[in-house]
C-alpha cells in the first residue's frame, strides 16, 4: 500500500494541479452555455408559434446547423493543424456571436437559416478546436479530468441557462424571444476576450519541422493504430445513444408512452442535474481505470436506460410512464459522465501534435454524422409501430460498443492510452500500470 497522497485527486488539488490557461478556460464554461441553455429549448416554439413558420420548415432550418457543421469540419481540422487551435476558435466564436445575433431579427426563413448555417459552421469546428488547444494545454494525465470537470460545468451552464429562459419567454412577446438571442450573442464575448487577451500567447499547434517532406492529411490519422477503430466507436455510441436521447427518446415518450410535454421536460431537466451531481464523483472513481472498461460500463448504463425507456411504453398515459422516462435520462445520463472524461482523452493520446486537429475533427465528424441519419430512422420506426426493434436493436447496439471496446480497441492502446499508464504528481500508482508495463516490454497483449 502506497504511503503517499490518495490516488483519488479532490477537486481543490487538480484545480491546484491545472495550467492557469486551463483555469481560464474553465473559468468561462459557465457563462458561455449559460447563453446556449436560454435559446437551445425553444428553438422550435421561436421559429414556428413566434415567427409563424410551419413545422416542415422549422425542421428544414434547424437541419441546416448540423449539415454545416458537417461541411464545415473537414477544412476546419486542417485549418487547426496549420494555423492553430486558439485562432480557429477566435474565428468560431466569432461566427456563432454573428449567428445568434441574426436569428434574434430573423423575420424570414432565409434569415433564420443563415442565422443557423453561421453557428452551425462554428460548432463544426470548435468542438475539435478547443478539444485540440485543451490537449495542447493540459498534460496527458489531467486531460481526462478536465474533459469530464468541463462537460460538467457545460450542462451546468445550459440547466441554468433553460430554467432562466423558460421563465422569461412568452410567445406572445417576440421581445422575449430576441432578447435571449442576443443575450446568448453576448456570452460569447466572454470566451472571445479570453482567447484574445490572456490566451493570445496560446498557439494551440505544432511547431512544424521545416525539413519535412510530408504534409499533415487524413489519410495519415487513418493510418494511426487505433484511430480507425476510435472513429467507428464514436460513430455507433453516437448512434445507440446521443443522436437517439436527442429524437428517438422525445419521440417515443410522446408518440409510445403518451408523456406530456410537461413530463419530458422534467425528464431533460433530471438528465442535467444528474450529470452536475455525478460528474466529480465518477471522475474520481475512475481515475487510473482501463478507459476501455470503463465504455463497457457506460454501454450496460445505456442498454438499461433503453429498457426503462421501453417499458414506459408497457403503461402508456401515466404518471408511471413520466417516471420511467425520467428514469431513463437520468440512467442515460450517468453513462454520459463515462463517455465525456474518456473518449476525448483517448484520441488525444491516439494522435500526434501535428495531426491533432485533424485527428479531433475526425473524431467530431463521426459523432456527428448519427445526428443527421438518426432522426429519420427512429422517426420511421416508431412511427410505423415498430418501437420493440427499435428498442431492441438500440440494447444489441449498446452491446457492440462494448465489444468493440474490449476487443478490437483495447489491444491497439498503449498504458497511456488507456489511462493506466501515466500518473500526475498527486497521484498514485494507478493499479495494474506496473503489471502493464512489463507485459508491454515482453510483447505480451
Amino acid at each position: 500500500m502506497s504511503s503517499g497522497p490518495s490516488t483519488k485527486t479532490p477537486l481543490r488539488a487538480f484545480w491546484h494541479d491545472l495550467p492557469r490557461e486551463g483555469r481560464l478556460l474553465l473559468s468561462i464554461v459557465v457563462v458561455e452555455f449559460i447563453g446556449t441553455g436560454l435559446v437551445l429549448p425553444f428553438w422550435v416554439v421561436y421559429l414556428h408559434e413566434v415567427r409563424g413558420f410551419s413545422l416542415a420548415t422549422t425542421g428544414l432550418l434547424i437541419g441546416v446547423q448540423p449539415l454545416a457543421g458537417l461541411i464545415a469540419a473537414v477544412p476546419g481540422g486542417g485549418l487547426i493543424d496549420r494555423i492553430g487551435a486558439r485562432l480557429v476558435l477566435v474565428g468560431s466564436t466569432t461566427l456563432v456571436l454573428v449567428g445568434e445575433a441574426v436569428m434574434a431579427f430573423a423575420s424570414t426563413a432565409p434569415l433564420a437559416a443563415l442565422g443557423f448555417a453561421l453557428s452551425g459552421c462554428a460548432f463544426g469546428v470548435s468542438f475539435p478546436a478547443s478539444q485540440t488547444l485543451v490537449a495542447t494545454i493540459m498534460p496527458s494525465h489531467l486531460r481526462q479530468r478536465y474533459y469530464g470537470l468541463n462537460f460538467s460545468l457545460l450542462n451546468l451552464g445550459i440547466g441554468v441557462g433553460g430554467i432562466v429562459g423558460g421563465a422569461f419567454v412568452d410567445v406572445h412577446r417576440l421581445w422575449t424571444f430576441q432578447t435571449i438571442y442576443l443575450v446568448d450573442a453576448a456570452t460569447f464575448l466572454a470566451p472571445l476576450f479570453v482567447l484574445l487577451v490572456p490566451l493570445r500567447h496560446v498557439t494551440g499547434r505544432a511547431e512544424h519541422d521545416e525539413a519535412e517532406t510530408t504534409k499533415p492529411s487524413y489519410r495519415e490519422v487513418a493510418r494511426l493504430p487505433g484511430m480507425r477503430t476510435m472513429v467507428l466507436l464514436n460513430f455507433v455510441a453516437s448512434f445507440v445513444a446521443y443522436a437517439q436521447l436527442n429524437s428517438g427518446m422525445p419521440a417515443f415518450a410522446r408518440d409510445v408512452a403518451h408523456v406530456s410535454t410537461q413530463g419530458l421536460g422534467l425528464a431533460f431537466a433530471a438528465n442535467t442535474l444528474v450529470i452536475v451531481l455525478l460528474q466529480l464523483v465518477v471522475l474520481q472513481r475512475i481515475e487510473g481505470r482501463r478507459r476501455t472498461r470503463v465504455m463497457v460500463v457506460m454501454s450496460a448504463v445505456w442498454a438499461l436506460s433503453w429498457v426503462l425507456m421501453g417499458a414506459s411504453g408497457l403503461v402508456p398515459d401515466t404518471w408511471g410512464a413520466t417516471v420511467l422516462i425520467a428514469t431513463c435520462a437520468s440512467v442515460f445520463a450517468l453513462g454520459e459522465t463515462l463517455l465525456q472524461p474518456t473518449m476525448p482523452a483517448i484520441t488525444n493520446d491516439l494522435t500526434t501534435d501535428r495531426l491533432r486537429g485533424r485527428s479531433n475533427a475526425l473524431a467530431s465528424i463521426a459523432f456527428q454524422v448519427p445526428m443527421v441519419l438518426a432522426p429519420p430512422i427512429s422517426g420511421w420506426l416508431i412511427g410505423h409501430h415498430q418501437q420493440v426493434p427499435y428498442v431492441v436493436g438500440l440494447v444489441v447496439g449498446c452491446g457492440l460498443v462494448a465489444l468493440l471496446a474490449v476487443t478490437r480497441l483495447e489491444p491497439l492502446l498503449s498504458p497511456t492510452a488507456n489511462g493506466v499508464g501515466v500518473r500526475g504528481p498527486l497521484d498514485d500508482p494507478p493499479p495494474g500500470t506496473a503489471a502493464d508495463a512489463l507485459r508491454e516490454s515482453a510483447g505480451q497483449p
